[in-house]
């Protein structure tokens, strides 16, 4: 008997608010961050949490979901092993793109932009406002690279916490450390009713002007 699972009648008809050309911030970004406030206030599960997309040198799409910690000066930043896949990937071709999803408010962001890497200031300055836990997993854990067992990741860890037994800081390992993500086009999606949701898109002009305009959905 066929056990395909029957997803065709799930429907949902979003109705909580609506997005306007005229509602939007003239700043992409100050607009993001409003929907971000909103999403943090609204004590939403992982707000930060953001599909983070790259292409492997082969031309196809790798993605996986990290956390935003910080935008400054215009950028998304987070935090990674420069060696895991993803560092290898933006390496090899810096153009990225992102996606938000907050279905407890009806809402979705995508944006597209470059990605490039953070001073090594503010990788060591995150870093070490970081728990000694997690400091020592990122020198225990070999991103990405195949291991045997969880053993051998335990023996790490076992190996570097008595390698830095009484420091005050532990060293930020070199392959370990911040992107910064500047983007050139912003998706703002707000269901509604009857699958006619409203999209607003800024796309970056030149010296640093955005084009705002609507999307049929």
């Amino acid at each position: 008997m066929d056990q395909s699972l029957s997803l065709a009648d799930i429907r949902k008809n979003y109705s909580l608010k609506e997005l306007t050309e005229n509602s939007v911030l003239p700043d992409p970004v100050r607009q993001f961050e409003s929907w971000l406030n909103e999403a943090l206030q609204s004590n939403l599960d992982e707000p930060t949490a953001m599909v983070l997309s790259t292409a492997t040198p082969n031309g196809k799409p790798s993605a996986r979901v990290v956390l935003l910690k910080g935008i400054e000066n215009g950028n998304l930043i987070f935090f990674t092993n420069y060696n895991s896949r993803k560092g290898q990937e933006l390496a090899n071709n810096p153009q990225a793109a992102i996606t938000f999803f907050w279905p407890g408010l009806e809402r979705q962001v995508r944006l597209e932009g470059i990605m490039g890497k953070l001073p090594e200031a503010a990788s060591d300055a995150y870093f070490h406002s970081r728990p000694k836990g997690s400091q020592l997993g990122a020198w225990a854990s070999p991103q990405s690279q195949s291991v045997a067992s969880r053993e051998v990741l335990q023996e790490a860890e076992h190996r570097y916490a008595k390698e830095f037994f009484g420091l005050e800081d532990i060293p930020r390992p070199a392959h370990w450390g911040g992107f910064q993500f500047s983007p050139e086009y912003l998706e703002f999606w707000q269901g509604r009713p009857n699958r006619l949701h409203d999209r607003i898109v800024y796309e970056k002009q030149a010296e640093n002007n955005w084009q705002i305009k609507r999307l049929a959905p």
